[in-house]
């Protein structure tokens, strides 16, 4: 598999994401990263098999509507180009 594969890259993006603690980021930060997360595995969000009973869980399904639009294939991209600019800044 070359390096530059996106199943390859997104992975990659996804270990370099569980070494960074959530403590670490901003809310909206982590909100933007798990629907890009979420969009980018799951596809676009199914209301009827995400039903929300708490506010969390009400953020978390908007920020995952916000971006249904995209494509898995985008969604990727842009995880892991959020994943390793905060990798860059630590």
């Amino acid at each position: 598999m070359p390096v530059n594969d996106l199943e390859t890259r997104f992975e990659i993006a996804v270990e370099l994401a569980n070494s960074i603690t959530q403590e670490s980021l901003p809310q909206d930060v982590q909100l933007r990263l798990y629907a890009l997360y979420k969009q980018s595995t799951h596809g676009t969000i199914d209301n009827r098999i995400y039903p929300v009973y708490d506010l969390r869980n009400a953020f978390k399904m908007n920020a995952w509507m916000q971006i249904s639009h995209l494509t898995q294939e985008e969604c990727k991209e842009l995880y892991i180009e959020a994943i390793h600019s905060l990798v860059k800044k630590k």
